[in-house]
């Protein structure tokens, strides 16, 4: 049976050049580039120019405004706690309710270290209101932390436009954002149209290189207290014997997300459209999460009301498809997804919501197959729901009746206009 990978927000297949370009450092050149003696050299000549091509991609003049981290979290916790470390006399913080734990968690922490941080909602299609953000920041916000794109509706937000305003406000602000999702499927200037963004960060692993490398943006002037001490490596504001074969590996891969942007703007948004056109045709009570907003164009994330996302995942991997759940409860928790409860998912749908991710290495006999494998997963499982009247192929009316219910009081919204979809 042929694995059909798509949950590449999740983590993604290590591109064969990205291992052909790390093996010497692996093997051979095994050296600590801060060492002083010459075989040395040649692994600190790899740093400083893989440093460059990740400066390039980003359109920066300086390399040196880059740090090489572990990983996304450790590039946001650096971010969000340095900056907080660095500023001790405005403690505001400004954020979404949809962002990544990475973020949200860190926030969360400072709360309950007397930060106040406003957690701004977001509507049922993922986007933020304009003006519920200029509301929230005042004289003495610190930091706002927005990222660029949602790692499971792929809903992108207009960070570079959120920046200017800011700044505008008060040049004092600190502007971040968690690019983990969009680096390599959208284009990212840091001296043009991102030029008021301070601090970025992103992971080499949902870019075809192995877990274990990141990287920190840090405009130059940016005030921000180092996470991890102990050494000189990253100028001070990083320590820790740099990784050299990822850092070649994430400067690799960068070069080929590089020479792949256009065809992930065409080729896979076609693969991407096509397999939601298709699912909303054939599977009654459905409805595509942040349809409405600008979405990144490998991501599709659907609910299917009356089912649950776990035994869909079940059946999808018995078939040899691998995807994700926008419902936490495959991560040992009964609790939905965050960002679907921030997008007023229904109660009927929130758990039983799929994410299909693609990458370049998915093709159309994928979704093909995933088009003849899911609908049956879904109609499957809706003969088993005590909500579904499997007779009739409709839910029961006593499911709609709640569901209404539900949406008269408030508690959850109803469903987006696409979701019956009947013939």
């Amino acid at each position: 049976m042929r694995l059909i990978y798509a949950d590449n927000n999740a983590t993604t297949p290590i591109a064969p050049e990205v291992v052909e370009a790390m093996t010497p450092f692996l093997t051979h050149d095994f050296f600590n580039p801060s060492s002083m003696y010459e075989p040395a050299r040649k692994t600190h000549e790899a740093v400083v120019r893989a440093r460059k091509a990740v400066a390039d991609f980003f359109k920066v003049s300086d390399p040196r405004q880059f740090i090489f981290t572990s990983c996304a979290t450790e590039s946001n916790n650096t971010a969000i706690v340095g900056v907080a470390k660095a500023v001790p006399g405005r403690r505001q913080i400004v954020t979404t309710a949809v962002e990544h734990p990475a973020v949200l968690e860190v926030c969360k922490d400072l709360q309950r270290q007397g930060h106040p941080v406003t957690f701004l909602p977001v509507d049922r299609d993922g986007k933020l209101d304009l003006r519920q953000y200029i509301r929230a920041i005042g004289p003495e916000t610190l930091l706002v932390t927005i990222m660029h794109a949602n790692n499971e509706t792929g809903v992108i937000f207009p960070v570079a436009e959120l920046a200017r305003i800011a700044k505008e406000i008060d040049p004092a602000i600190v502007f971040h954002t968690d690019a983990t999702q969009s680096v390599g499927k959208l284009p990212i200037d840091l001296e043009g149209e991102f030029r008021h963004v301070d601090l970025l960060s992103f992971s080499g692993h949902k870019l075809h290189t192995p877990k274990g490398i990141g990287a920190l943006f840090v405009r130059r002037g940016t005030p921000m207290r180092p996470l991890l001490i102990g050494g000189h490596q990253e100028e001070g504001r990083r320590a820790g014997t740099e990784n050299v074969p990822y850092i070649v590996g994430l400067a690799k891969a960068l070069e080929l997300a590089a020479a792949n942007l256009d065809d992930e703007a065409t080729r896979i948004r076609a693969l991407r459209d096509r397999l939601e056109q298709a699912l909303e045709a054939t599977i009654p009570w459905v409805q595509v999460n942040g349809r409405r907003a600008p979405r990144l164009p490998n991501t599709l994330n659907i609910s299917c009301h009356f089912v649950e996302g776990e035994g869909m995942l079940y059946q999808l991997s018995a078939a040899g498809i691998c995807a994700s759940s926008g419902s936490a409860c495959t991560s040992g928790s009964l609790e939905p997804s965050h960002v679907l409860r921030a997008l007023g998912v229904p109660f009927t749908a929130v758990h039983g919501s799929i994410r299909f991710s693609f990458s370049r290495y998915n093709t159309e006999a994928d979704i093909d197959r995933i088009i003849e494998v899911f609908p049956q997963v879904v109609s499957n499982l809706r003969r088993i729901s005590p909500y579904w009247d499997a007779a009739n192929n409709t839910p029961r009316p006593e499911a709609i009746a709640m569901l209404e219910a539900a949406s008269r009081n408030g508690g959850t919204a109803a469903p987006a206009r696409s979701v019956d979809n009947r013939p």
